[in-house]
C-alpha cells in the first residue's frame, strides 16, 4: 500500500488555508463595513434633517 510523501514546503495547507479564510474575510468584510459605515451616515441625515 503506497504512502503519501511528507510535504517538504515550509507551509502546511492547514496554514495556507487560514490565510485564504481570513483574505476571504477581509473580501467580503471591508464593504460590508463601508457600507453599514454609509448607511448610518444616510439614516442620521435622515432622522436629523
Amino acid at each position: 500500500m503506497p504512502t503519501a510523501a511528507p510535504e517538504t514546503s515550509s507551509t502546511t495547507p492547514d496554514q495556507r488555508r487560514r490565510g485564504l479564510i481570513a483574505f476571504a474575510w477581509l473580501w467580503v468584510g471591508a464593504p460590508l463595513a463601508y457600507g453599514l459605515y454609509e448607511l448610518v451616515l444616510k439614516a442620521k441625515q435622515l432622522f436629523t434633517g
